[in-house]
Order: structure tokens, then sequence, then C-alpha cells
């Protein structure tokens, strides 16, 4: 036998209190909720979030602009960051970039143009900069961009 495997005897649980049945059960008439009030009815009391009549705290607060739910974040990787962890490579997928732990497995990337490209590289990855893809072409390599 272990410690975990100790319990009480069926006998030595606290039998649970049966409320309403009768005058002599000595919780019978209310119940043990006493005469009246809201806690007395069924249903009463009040919820979790009630502050007691005050303005409540959702209505306190300023509401304004727009949260897009289908926005879609990339995770922003410049080339001098990119190259350093792949140095010598002449190819980058985007799977090597998930692998090398640059950026968020399954999250879209986006590559930045800090940092310069003297190496014939090819890159595969969401969205690109402007200036980021030229200075890839510039260098003799080429930019794949990904769907998604």
């Amino acid at each position: 036998m272990r410690l975990h495997e100790l319990y009480p005897f069926p006998e030595e649980y606290a039998q649970r209190k049966r409320v309403g049945r009768g005058p002599g059960s000595g919780s019978g008439c209310t119940s043990g909720r006493g005469n009246k009030g809201q806690n007395s009815r069924s249903g009463g009391g009040r919820p979790a979030w009630f502050e007691g009549g005050q303005m409540p705290l959702a209505r306190r607060l300023p509401k304004r602009g727009f949260k897009n739910p289908h926005r879609v974040v990339y995770e922003a990787i410049n080339l001098d960051h990119l190259l350093t962890a792949f140095d010598g490579q002449s190819e980058i997928t985007i799977e090597a970039i998930y692998e090398r732990g640059l950026c968020k497995s399954g999250s879209p990337v986006k590559i930045l143009a800090r940092g310069d490209v003297s190496v014939k590289v090819s890159i595969e990855a969401h969205r690109f900069s402007a200036s980021a893809a030229e200075k890839i072409t510039k260098a003799g390599g080429t930019v794949k961009a990904l769907e998604g």
C-alpha cells in the first residue's frame, strides 16, 4: 500500500446535507437560506462581476478604434541576421528558417533589408520588403514569395 492509495472508509465520509425535507430534519422550511431577500430565491444572488451598483468596469473603460480579428502578423527577419545564421549556404528555405529557430514555426515570415548581400543566395519567405528583394537580386540571388 502506498500513500496515494489511502482513503477513508465509506462510513467515514461526511454525509451530504439534505435541505428542505421538513421541519424535523433541522434544515426544513427555508432550507438554511433565511427569510425572504435576494439570496433566498432560486437563481438569486449577484453575478461575480457585479460592483455594488457603481458603473461597471467594462463601461468605465474607453472604447476606441477597431481590432481586426483576421489580421496577419508577420515575423520580421533582417537580411544581416538571416545571412549570419545561414553563413555559406546558397539556398534558404522557410523550413530551414523554422528549424534554426529564427522565428516561430508556422508563422508567416517577412524579410527586411537591414544588412548587405554580397553572395548569390536564394531565399524563400512569405513576404519581402522592396529594398530587401532588390538587394538580393542585385547580388545575383533569387527571391521566392510563398502563398499565405
